[in-house]
């Protein structure tokens, strides 16, 4: 039995590099993923950045343009420092121009994006709940009146409603034990983020099947997916300077090639995704950092889809 007999598996859109991006790799990997079955594309939202990155909803848009089935997700956009209206419009347009595919993926982020929107962070937590009511109201009601301590709205209209019924998925982020909870009451997914090590996705799947449990909702259906930055080669060594380079110069912190990611030949790379699969996953979210047409095929064969 492969592993996409057991869990399905999303591959990483090209947009987040130490290099620039060449729009035929993107191109390539839409098609590519598509073709092969995997499940959604993703990006991320890095807006002020010291890499390369393309804003999260033109590049989906554009690789909704050239794929038919394959679904189209940020994971995960800082809902607290956006305006929901402008949010919910945008994801509503992506799902209608793609046919219904989009999901969006939010979250809480951290102090650094507060300090560049100049936002407080004082009571984001209320300020993201929030917004994900208005969200859910602007894609779902005709006419939304919202009363909010954030956000107010007063019979406020959103014509083009999403393709979706009632919305689009709605899937959060974030590792602290009250995020993960919250994502049981609140989301239709929760994803483990890249840069969190795979202990601590060991630790939080737990937590979120007991939350789901309590609310009445079953862990089996619900989506409990990882992003994994990675690299796979035959020769191991080259898959590990490949992954070192991208945690050293993204995410400034080496130590997590081992901690986060996963790297290797094929069948290590197999073993390593079997583990968090054995840790509660029911979805991964494939994410290369490098040569990124060759390792879609490449991952592909690991997971079974070729």
């Amino acid at each position: 039995m492969t592993l996409n007999d057991r869990i399905s598996f999303g591959m990483s859109l090209p947009h987040r590099s130490p290099d620039p991006i060449d729009m035929a790799a993107v191109r390539e990997v839409a098609r590519r993923a598509d073709a092969l079955g995997f499940r959604d594309l993703w990006v991320t939202e890095n807006a002020v950045d010291h890499v390369f990155s393309f804003d999260p909803a033109v590049v989906l848009t554009y690789a909704a343009a050239v794929t038919t089935k394959i679904r189209l997700g940020v994971s995960v956009s800082v809902l607290p420092v956006r305006n929901p209206i402008h949010v919910a419009h945008q994801v509503a347009s992506l799902d209608y121009v793609s046919g219904g595919r989009a999901i969006l993926g939010a979250g809480l982020g951290r102090e650094h994006h507060y300090t560049e929107f100049q936002v407080p962070t004082e009571r984001r937590v209320r300020r993201f709940k929030e917004g994900i009511e208005l969200i859910k109201a602007l894609w779902t009601e005709p006419m939304v009146t919202y009363r909010g301590d954030f956000f107010r709205l007063e019979g406020g209209t959103m014509v083009l409603k999403p393709v979706q019924k009632p919305y689009p998925p709605i899937w959060l982020g974030g590792d602290h034990p009250d995020a993960v909870s919250r994502a049981a009451t609140v989301a239709d997914g929760w994803m483990g983020s890249g840069g969190s090590s795979k202990a601590t996705f060991a630790r939080c799947v737990p937590i979120l099947r007991e939350a789901l449990e309590k609310s009445g909702r079953d862990p089996a259906t619900f989506p409990i997916s990882k992003r994994v930055f990675m690299s796979v080669h035959e020769r191991p060594e080259v898959a590990r300077e490949e992954l070192n380079r991208w945690f050293t110069v993204v995410y400034r912190n080496p130590a997590g090639t081992d901690a986060s990611g996963v790297h290797g030949t094929p069948e290590q790379v197999r073993e390593r995704l079997e583990e968090l699969v054995a840790s509660g996953a029911n979805h991964l979210l494939l994410n290369p950092v490098c040569r990124y047409a060759e390792q879609v095929e490449a991952l592909a064969a690991v997971v079974g889809l070729s």
